[in-house]
């Protein structure tokens, strides 16, 4: 498949993920229409349908973004949007007849264990750390597939990205671990970590996931996939990180939640479709950093 000359819808395009998916599409030669608030709001049927008019593809990545504490305190603003627009923009998608639609799933439709498999999703509940979230995603996965399966739609990937992370990330009041850092690093003469840093995290740069999503398009894969790293990295590692670029202390926090123990992904799908992810970690936290520091100001 190619994606020259094609007409590509991306929701969520001015976001983390979106901004860098949307330059690979065009440097691919792709007319990219990008839908994001204020000018769409996906929660309306009709600016949903306005959005997919006389496009190709959708790739559908938006999302709200949040952690954990935000799912627990504001769980009705979190999840019932992302109920509203990912099941509007399905419709949309498939009454527009386009060649292709991509659903961005999340780790947090997964319960707690050793390894996140993609079959396995729907043996357990989600982690009670991302319960709405993980729901709200886990519905727009089955709408998703009910429409493959009632109307023979087999033109649909399903991506389940792991934390992700990079330029453009949220570093507000509901930032997850790494521009949490990062902005605490800058702000602070030390470091404020919570927890122990014994949590096992899998980070993926969001440069990456984006390729991810391009890939399995590419290669019109209709089975779930993660896109992690398939690597496990504590907490502690992390912050290590931040730590010895900024040359400050850590402090450790142990009266704080710290979370899901382990959130590992298997890469073993996505590698079997050819994808392998490209960034290290710290070369991703540093480039975060680096664009941090030149944005900060204008957040």
């Amino acid at each position: 498949m190619t994606f020259k000359n094609k007409k590509i819808l991306v929701t969520g395009g001015n976001g983390m993920i979106g901004k860098r998916l949307v330059e690979l599409l065009k440097h691919e030669g792709a007319d990219v229409r990008i839908a994001d608030l204020p000018e769409y709001n996906l929660t309306k049927k009709t600016d949903c349908k306005e959005a997919c008019d006389g496009v190709d593809m959708v790739f559908h990545l938006a999302g709200i973004k949040g952690s954990p504490q935000r799912c627990m305190e504001e769980p009705a603003s979190f999840s019932v949007p992302m109920i509203q627009f990912n099941a509007n923009m399905i419709e949309a998608a498939y009454n527009a007849g386009v060649e292709w639609f991509l659903y961005t799933s999340s780790v947090g439709v997964y319960h707690p264990t050793e390894v996140f498999v993609e079959d396995d999703v729907w043996e357990t509940f989600p982690s009670g750390n991302d319960w709405y979230a993980g729901w709200a995603k886990r519905i727009g996965e089955m709408n998703v597939e009910a429409y493959m399966k009632q109307y023979n739609w087999n033109c649909c990937s399903i991506v389940r990205p792991a934390n992700v992370y990079g330029p453009n990330d949220n570093f507000g009041q509901w930032s997850m671990v790494v521009p949490s850092l990062i902005k605490k690093a800058i702000e602070n003469d030390k470091i404020e970590v919570w927890g122990d840093g014994s949590p096992i995290r899998d980070l993926i740069y969001a440069e990456d996931v984006a390729r991810g999503m391009i890939h399995m398009v590419e290669n019109r894969v209709i089975e779930p996939v993660n896109l992690g790293s398939g690597t496990g990295v504590t907490i502690k590692e992390i912050a290590e990180i931040i730590s010895e670029y900024f040359g400050k202390e850590l402090v450790w926090d142990t009266t704080k939640p710290m979370g899901d123990m382990k959130r590992l992904m298997s890469m073993e799908r996505a590698n079997s479709h050819g994808f392998y992810p490209k960034t290290s970690l710290k070369d991703g936290i540093i480039k975060t950093i680096e664009w941090y520091k030149e944005n900060k100001d204008v957040l």
